[in-house]
């Protein structure tokens, strides 16, 4: 027993191995096998009473792409091109709206800044699904937003008819900004907040207007942050379903919605894992191409 604890102490490896093996246990529970598990399973069939049937067949890979016994089926394709788009206009909207406000929190005092931020972080005090339902009250068409509208409509004597906004593509597109704002704002504010006010100061002394102040200087060195948000937004709004779920109802479908109703409802759990693969496989192809095609990697090393 002594050995043992001598050669603990001399072989520093060893050390960070124990120190590393709670959570290298804890990772390989709940991470790896659950993985090996599903990509195992993306490969077998689908038995009569909804058992996984194991073996190796490419026909759930190939039923993504449309390739089928009965011809081409550009479904599930238009699903995860929806998704995508919806993925690329939500992170556009949450970018417009979480720069101005992460500038504002950034050049505030350090009094006003730590009410912003906490002022930021209470709606995710809150649960997910509340605050998703609590839109539903927004924009039905009997909601508070129709009903601020009709009444100002009223003061000026305009004629109104209420917007059906839910549910819609539009009211998960609403939904999908809202919730993931704040992971926006988060790391954007933090490279801003660390850029040093005598940058601003030389630039205004070589004569650069604030307009090309921001583009010469703040914006190139936020990009580390804007590039963490844009990761942080762009795969969870991926693979979400609970919003696409509430809002859109059955007129949206996304591709967590395909993977949810695969494993509950199809009850093939085959073909969800295999669309489960397919949507980690994408969205890490989409983050290496985005990261190495703006040179951003090394930017968000540095930071």
């Amino acid at each position: 027993m002594q050995r043992i604890l001598n050669s603990l102490r001399e072989n520093r490896s060893l050390q960070g191995l124990l120190l590393a093996s709670p959570t290298l246990l804890w990772l390989i529970l709940l991470l790896i096998l659950p993985l090996m598990l599903t990509v195992i399973t993306s490969f077998g069939g689908r038995s009569a009473d909804g058992n996984v049937i194991y073996g190796f067949s490419l026909n759930n890979y190939l039923r993504i792409f449309g390739v089928g016994g009965d011809g081409f089926d550009p479904f599930y394709l238009s699903v995860i091109w929806e998704s995508l788009q919806l993925s690329f206009i939500s992170t556009i909207f949450v970018i417009l709206l979480a720069y101005p406000l992460a500038y504002y929190v950034a050049r505030s005092p350090i009094k006003r800044r730590n009410t912003l931020l906490f002022l930021i972080l209470v709606p995710l005090w809150t649960n997910f699904v509340l605050r998703i339902y609590a839109w539903i009250m927004i924009l039905r068409s009997q909601g508070v937003l129709n009903g601020v509208l009709g009444w100002l409509a009223g003061l000026v004597h305009l004629p109104f008819t209420p917007f059906d906004l839910y549910p819609s593509f539009t009211a998960v597109l609403i939904g999908m900004v809202y919730e993931f704002l704040p992971f926006m704002i988060l790391p954007i504010y933090t490279s801003l907040e660390k850029i040093d006010n005598s940058l601003y100061e030389a630039a205004a002394d070589l004569g650069a207007n604030p307009f090309r102040t921001f583009f010469k200087v703040t914006l190139p060195l936020s990009l580390p942050g804007m590039t963490a948000g844009v990761i942080l937004v762009f795969i969870p709004v991926m693979g979400t379903f609970i919003v696409s779920d509430i809002l859109g109802g059955r007129q949206t479908v996304l591709i967590g919605n395909l993977i949810q109703r695969q494993f509950l409802d199809a009850r093939d759990p085959a073909f969800g894992s295999a669309l489960s693969i397919f949507l980690m496989l994408l969205t890490l192809l989409i983050t290496l191409y985005y990261t190495r095609r703006f040179g951003l990697g090394e930017e968000i090393a540095k930071a």
